[in-house]
This record gives structure tokens, C-alpha cells and sequence, in this order.
């Protein structure tokens, strides 16, 4: 039987194409039907004179959880390996749609705070499989009469150890021809990759960039991001410096409040002082706490406002965040499935070098 073509593979698409005599334009019209408008497969595959030749998606869905108490849904996606990886839809209040993506099974970077660092175990995606992730999500929100407004690499992995296969999808997601999407619609946050973040502004100056930065306390970092000991905060500071000099854009700051470690006013302070100089905007966001890091609880309401409070009278523009889908665990640093372990300890999979 004859393999079927990925539909996210250029050079075997054409190859189809050139073998069966396709029209060009069947392939457009199939890629607008399920890059563009979400179309369901068999809506966009019954103009395809093909359909039977070519494969519309890299993953399975394996399940689908929705929240009971705001407009998460967590989908659970099977690779080719078997391995589990999770995409958070996040329905905001005003309407708007946004996908968190995920980069890679499990994470190497290990922060203390994540619940998918402590899976052990990093396993790149492919460009396919971080696409067909918009996909499913852009066919499931158009059932629902909802449009993806934005999509955001925040789930699980580490985007920038996953580098070349995210700049392939972003040269997808952003391709005219293919998904179209506005690149200031796209946001990818790191842990601190410099030479990562400075290549993307390079390749994608209107991509959006966050730095999950969450204290400006060597140690506390240390403790918090092992990566640390390898990109200093200085050189975060220096890489924040030289992205606004090449996008002309902000970049976002992402803080993670958590209960006597980096919430007290004096840290606030060192924070302002630590931006000072830069276009950035900050984000604050509240901790969910994950049984693998019991030592970390997440900062009350009122200590985040007055946080905020201290951040904004120093001129620093600070937006705090609210988290969705905690009663799924699809909130931020809830990612990870025990499934994946078991699997990968049967596959021998090995811990990149980070």
C-alpha cells in the first residue's frame, strides 16, 4: 500500500502532484480549506481529486478535556512515537481564541516551578506536529463559530532547543500561500535562549519574544531556572537590550508570583531597576501549584496587586494575568503526563545536553 503524503510535507506534495498531473491550484484550495478556514478533512479533501493519497494530520487526538469553571480545553495529542503531548485552548471573556502550543514531550530546561520539567525527558516535535496542533485547534473553534486569534509557544518544551523546527513553523505559520497568520499574532517564550531569541528577531523581526524571568535574584533564578548558571541574567539583560534595538517592539516579561521567594516589595524594586532602560511589558502571573514542587505556593490577590501596584508607579507597564483550566491541569506548569514517562523509559530516550 502506498504511504500516504503528509499534507504539511512541501517536497512530497509536489512530487504527488507531478506524478498524478494535479492541478496546482487542487493543492492551494486543499491547503486554504485546512490552513485557512479550519475546514473539517472530509469538507476540504472531497474537492481533492487525491484524497486518497495524502494524510491531513501528524498527530491522533487521544482525549479532550474541557474545563468546568472558564473556557479551557486541554487537548491530549499522540505523536507517531506514541508519546503524549498536551495544547491548551484558552477562550477568553472578550471572544478572542488562543492556542498554547507545545514545542517538544517534556522539557530539559527543569525548572523547579513546571510540572513538565520534571517529566526527565525532552523529545523534539517535528514542524508537522507543532502544525497540525493549530489545526486541530482552528477545526475544533470553527465548530464552535470561533476564530484562533493567537497562538502562543508556551506549552510544553523549551522552543529554542527545538530551534530549527520552530523557525521552520513559524516560516509556515506565517507564509502567505500557507497558514497567512500575522506574525504579531505569534508569541514565543523562553526560558532565556540568547542566541536563539537574537535569531528569531533576526528572521521574524514582528514575532513576539517573552522571557520567563520570574526574579532578578541570581540565586533565586539559579534555584528557580537551572539554566541560569549557563545564560547569566546579564546577558538576559543584554540580549532584552539588542531585541528592542532590532524589533522596535516590547518584550514581554513573564513573572511568576510564588509565596516568599520573589514577591516582597524589595523585590519589586530590584525588578524596576533591573528593567530600567527597556521596552518591555510585564506580566504577573499567579503560581499553580504542582504536586512535584511542594515547597512552592503561589502569592495571594492582594500581595500580586500591590505588586503591580509598585511596578506601574515606577512607569513600567504590568498587566496581571488569570489563569485558565487549573481544574484540568491545563494552567501554566501543568503540563506533563505520567503516560509519557513509562513510555520513554521503555524507549530509552535520552536527556538532551542543554
Amino acid at each position: 500500500m502506498t504511504d500516504l503524503v503528509s499534507i504539511f510535507d512541501n517536497e512530497s506534495l509536489e512530487r504527488l502532484r507531478k506524478e498524478t498531473r494535479l492541478d496546482p491550484e487542487h493543492i492551494r484550495a486543499l491547503r486554504n480549506g485546512l490552513f485557512k478556514k479550519f475546514e473539517a478533512d472530509d469538507v476540504a479533501l472531497d474537492r481533492f481529486p487525491g484524497r486518497d493519497r495524502v494524510r491531513c494530520h501528524a498527530l491522533e487526538l487521544f482525549r479532550r478535556c474541557d474545563s468546568q469553571v472558564d473556557g479551557a480545553s486541554k487537548l491530549l495529542l499522540k505523536t507517531k512515537a506514541g508519546m503524549l503531548i498536551e495544547s491548551v485552548i484558552l477562550r477568553i471573556a472578550t471572544g478572542r481564541s488562543t492556542l498554547c502550543v507545545s514545542s517538544q514531550v517534556g522539557c530539559a530546561a527543569a525548572c523547579d516551578f513546571c510540572a513538565t520539567g520534571k517529566m526527565g525527558i525532552a523529545q523534539n516535535l517535528s514542524s508537522a506536529e507543532i502544525l497540525d496542533q493549530v489545526v486541530q485547534t482552528g477545526q475544533l473553534l470553527a465548530t464552535e463559530g470561533r476564530r484562533l486569534q493567537n497562538i502562543v509557544f508556551m506549552g510544553m518544551g523549551e522552543p529554542f532547543h527545538n530551534k530549527e523546527n520552530l523557525f521552520e513553523t513559524l516560516d509556515t505559520l506565517t507564509a502567505p500561500n500557507l497558514f497567512n497568520r500575522s506574525p504579531g499574532s505569534i508569541l514565543v517564550s523562553t526560558v532565556g535562549v540568547p542566541d536563539g531569541m537574537l535569531q528569531c528577531a533576526d528572521r521574524f523581526p514582528k514575532v513576539n519574544l517573552a522571557l520567563s524571568l520570574h526574579s532578578v535574584n541570581p540565586d533565586v533564578r539559579r534555584e528557580l531556572i537551572p539554566l541560569t548558571k549557563k545564560h547569566p541574567l546579564e546577558e538576559l539583560q543584554e540580549t532584552i537590550r539588542e531585541l528592542n534595538r532590532r524589533q522596535g517592539i516590547p518584550v514581554m516579561i513573564e513573572y511568576l508570583m510564588l509565596a516568599g521567594k520573589n514577591d516582597f516589595p524589595d523585590d519589586a524594586s530590584h525588578l524596576v531597576e533591573w528593567l530600567y532602560g527597556l521596552n518591555v511589558h510585564v506580566n504577573l502571573i499567579p503560581y499553580n501549584e504542582i504536586e512535584d514542587a511542594p515547597h512552592l505556593t503561589g502569592t495571594e490577590d492582594t500581595k500580586i496587586r500591590s505588586f503591580a501596584a509598585q511596578l506601574k508607579n515606577a512607569g513600567l507597564t504590568t498587566t496581571v494575568r488569570y489563569s485558565l483550566g487549573s481544574d484540568i491541569a491545563a494552567a501554566c506548569g501543568q503540563l506533563v503526563r505520567r503516560e509519557n514517562r513509562q513510555a520513554a523509559m521503555s524507549s530509552n530516550w535520552e536527556l538532551p545536553r542543554v
